[in-house]
């Protein structure tokens, strides 16, 4: 199925705060590169026929990059992100002028959320199904305010590693029913509960959790994701998925990979 997606150039990425424990002040972004990387992504999903919206990059944003954080979108209806940090916060405006250009319905969050960071959609999984994270930047009553915004049973699912601070660093829909993630980002109920939806899921290993594997975007066929996760794409390709690698390592260092900078827009 042909995709509609939302991305926003590291034009002005830097690393000149530490809000997760990827992000080292002390590290050197190569801002030439980091855009270079950014734009190889972008062409591979036109290249894969998926459509790609582009929001203007902000002075003064520089994680505006991670463009997945900024709203979660279903069937036109926009749940607009409330960003736990304050060097982060105007992004959500930012993404509101994106969406009322498209004239979607838009939900003002009460609660603090970071959007697709934190929230995913599965249409076929139960009639339509919202996964949600919580534990680090998204809190568990956002998931309940989406539930009301969208109309969509939403399923919470709490994180415990700090490393994998996103529900999207830890797990990732593969199609519209089933996903891939990695067990130790979970809590054990949280867990039970992932077994029991998805028996099929494909279970991601630790370090290819690291190499940022999970943090992938899908069209159902093409995974497009990490080229760091080599173990991951071959338990892909052996479940009939066709991986397609791409090297985001400049992103890495802010905390982000694929499905960080790539917002998912469900019209």
């Amino acid at each position: 199925m042909r995709r509609s997606y939302l991305m926003s150039p590291p034009e002005h990425f830097v690393v000149e705060y530490a809000i997760n424990p990827w992000m080292d002040t002390n590290t050197a972004v190569d801002t030439e590169l980091a855009v270079k990387q950014w734009e190889g992504l972008r062409e591979t999903l036109v290249r894969l026929g998926h459509e790609v919206h582009v929001l203007t990059p902000e002075i003064g944003l520089p994680d505006m990059v991670y463009a997945a954080n900024g709203a979660f979108s279903v069937d036109g209806v926009v749940y607009g992100a409330r960003f736990k940090y304050p060097q982060r916060m105007a992004e959500a405006a930012a993404h509101r002028r994106f969406y009322d250009t498209l004239g979607w319905r838009f939900v003002t969050p009460s609660e603090t959320n970071e959007g697709e960071g934190d929230f995913t959609y599965l249409p076929a999984a139960l009639g339509g199904l919202v996964l949600a994270g919580h534990g680090f930047r998204t809190e568990v009553a956002a998931h309940a305010e989406a539930q009301e915004a969208l109309g969509r049973p939403v399923v919470s699912l709490r994180l415990i590693d700090p490393r994998f601070y996103h529900l999207d660093v830890a797990l990732a829909p593969l199609d519209d029913e089933n996903v891939a993630y990695y067990p130790g980002a979970f809590s054990e109920s949280s867990r039970r509960v992932l077994r029991q939806l998805f028996p099929s899921a494909i279970i991601a290993t630790e370090d290819d959790t690291l190499a940022f594997g999970l943090n992938l975007v899908s069209d159902g066929h093409n995974v497009v994701l990490s080229s760091e996760a080599t173990a991951l794409a071959v338990r892909l390709r052996e479940a009939g998925y066709t991986p397609v690698p791409v090297e985001l390592t400049e992103l890495k260092k802010g905390g982000g990979s694929v499905k960080c900078c790539v917002a998912e827009l469900r019209g």
